[in-house]
């Protein structure tokens, strides 16, 4: 197939562009390149001839109309958005002109495209969104399709709202839409500014590693690049008009993820003293969700799907490619407000 792939030097996006090339799909890669994204995360794909890069904002309608009737793909797969709850706290209104009135213009851009096309049966537009617009579970429970929006972010909100809107087009224009929403990603091209490339960052450089509360929030953990082989197989093989939650099995509370990436470091990177030394409790964020856990029933019955990596191997390869790849993090924690704690405005 042919891809358009909001959101592609993105973190996850980036991840879902290198697995789809590789599979043999062609991309076009669809990006602002806004402070989170690099073209560097898709260097490897870029090389490919089924590879093409747009640059190009889903703010800008007319800009999304010329990419569709020059490309002219065989499915949309939308992970452009606004995604650090931080951010989203000190600037809403980013978060939602991009992930609700951008997913707006996507979703009448794809649907002018596919009735020009003659509405091809195999057209998809493939939604990705998080398990937070869920909003936050106690002790016990997991997320399903199911289960009730509630979001508690400006961030999750605009996700929710962005979902929503989805589902109307598909209801209202017959638009042929499947939806995903994934627990926590982490793993190679992180941005660093969340909680794992930061712990791995603040601890290299001796600085105090922060800790919201006493870490005793809980979510769980997906390896981006097993989350990336799930969406393809959603994109290829997921019912119209349904949506799949991606999990990775793996719940831990932060405080202990946080040790665990300690304890790796002491054994890659060894120094005098031991990096859990450099943990520091801060406040709490506002609005901060206590836990998130994902049944992955349904994508595993009906599409046989299911994460390969534990939170451990996963955890240490993420750990050696920070080791690895300095010279792809280093720069970009010049950017504004990288590593530095948000969201405690309100």
């Amino acid at each position: 197939m042919k891809l358009l792939i909001t959101g592609g030097a993105g973190f996850i996006g980036s991840a879902v562009v290198r697995q789809a090339i590789r599979d043999g799909h062609a991309v076009v890669n669809l990006d602002a390149l806004t402070y989170a994204a690099c073209l560097e995360n898709v260097a490897e794909a870029a090389k490919s001839p089924n590879y093409a890069f747009e640059k190009a904002d889903i703010r800008d309608r007319a800009a999304l109309d010329r990419i569709f009737a020059e490309h002219k793909p065989d499915a949309v797969m939308h992970l452009a958005a606004e995604s650090h709850v931080d951010r989203s706290i000190d600037s809403p209104g980013d978060f939602i002109q991009t992930n609700v009135i951008g997913t707006f213009n996507m979703l009448e851009a794809a649907r002018a495209f596919w009735q020009a096309q003659g509405k091809p049966a195999a057209f998809r537009f493939h939604h990705i969104s998080t398990d937070e617009v869920f909003g936050t579970l106690g002790e016990t429970g997991q997320f399903t399709e199911e289960t009730p929006y509630a979001p508690n972010s400006p961030y999750s909100a605009s996700k929710a709202g962005s979902d929503h809107l989805v589902r109307a087009w598909a209801e209202t224009y017959g638009l042929p839409i499947v939806m995903t929403n994934c627990s926590n990603n982490y793993g190679p091209y992180h941005f660093p500014e969340k909680l794992v490339p930061v712990v791995i960052l603040k601890a290299l450089a001796g600085e105090p590693i922060p800790v919201y509360g006493k870490g005793e929030n809980i979510r769980d953990w997906l390896y981006v690049e097993d989350h990336a082989d799930a969406l393809l197989t959603v994109l290829q093989k997921g019912e119209l008009g349904r949506s799949y939650n991606i999990g990775g099995e793996n719940e831990a509370r932060n405080i202990d993820l946080v040790r665990t990436i300690c304890t790796i470091l002491d054994e890659k990177r060894p120094k005098n003293a031991a990096y859990a030394d450099q943990i520091t409790f801060v406040t709490d964020r506002p609005g901060h969700d206590m836990r998130y856990a994902i049944d992955p029933e349904r994508i595993r019955t009906e599409l046989g799907w299911r994460p390969s990596v534990t939170l451990e191997q996963g955890l240490e390869k993420t750990v050696q490619w920070y080791l690895d790849n300095e010279a792809w993090w280093r720069p970009l924690q010049d950017r504004s407000g990288v590593g530095q704690r948000l969201g405690v405005k309100a």
